[in-house]
């Protein structure tokens, strides 16, 4: 699963990660570092005449056709239900987005008893994305958004048996374009960055949702 991450970049490097035509807009480019579900997040999908543009977005999936804000977990969509799920099918089929992130959480139990969280990243903290969903609720007036998850590989695997989908830069547009044949997608998914991250824990603080500042590093790592 994800359920907290980090956006440390700067706009200019979000700027050169995708392929924007608001590239010149002023937007606040504060240090997050440690993003809970149904906080607002930026996200990049394509708009009417196939550009990419960043929007902003609740992190927590409230599909088009819901009445009221849904009440089971729906900030992650799983590989494997994600194209026939009636939560996720339709935003899979038309709505896909690329979420921003330098880093991720995940956590293990402690010899005492307590969660250890660990931050996995890129060598250096380079950005990347996740693959995503959004979609947009007329009714409840919300533009909401979902990171896709799958069975982790190595080094995740080692702590977690799930993670987001980070997709290599080659096959963002294809899954950003509307046209790109359903049948295709999964294969797109399949562009995963792998055994490319690093993992090192980090201090407990982060265990908090409320916990805004930098977490300190703690000396294991994998």
């Amino acid at each position: 699963m994800c359920g907290r991450f980090t956006q440390m970049m700067s706009w200019r490097e979000l700027v050169a990660l995708y392929r924007l035509t608001d590239k010149y807009l002023i937007r606040n480019t504060e240090a997050r570092y440690n993003i809970a579900p149904t906080q607002t997040i930026p996200f990049i999908r394509v708009d009417d005449e196939g550009s990419q543009i960043v929007e902003d977005g609740r992190w927590w999936l409230v599909p088009h056709w819901a009445k009221e804000m849904p009440k089971a977990a729906m900030f992650n969509a799983r590989i494997e239900t994600v194209d026939r799920s009636p939560a996720f099918r339709d935003a899979f089929r038309m709505r896909r987005c690329l979420i921003p992130a330098d880093g991720f959480y995940e956590w293990t139990k402690g010899d005492d008893g307590g969660k250890d969280p660990w931050l996995i990243q890129m060598p250096g903290g380079a950005p990347y994305a996740f693959a995503g969903l959004w979609a947009h609720n007329t009714t409840l007036d919300v533009t909401s958004c979902t990171i896709i998850t799958a069975p982790s590989i190595t080094p995740i695997s080692r702590i977690h048996a799930r993670m987001p989908v980070i997709l290599q830069p080659e096959v963002f547009e294809g899954w950003l374009n509307q046209s790109t044949p359903k049948e295709n997608l999964k294969g797109i998914l399949a562009h995963h960055l792998n055994g490319q991250m690093r993992i090192r824990r980090v201090s407990r603080e982060v265990n908090k949702a409320t916990f805004a500042g930098k977490p300190e590093p703690v000396i294991n790592s994998l």
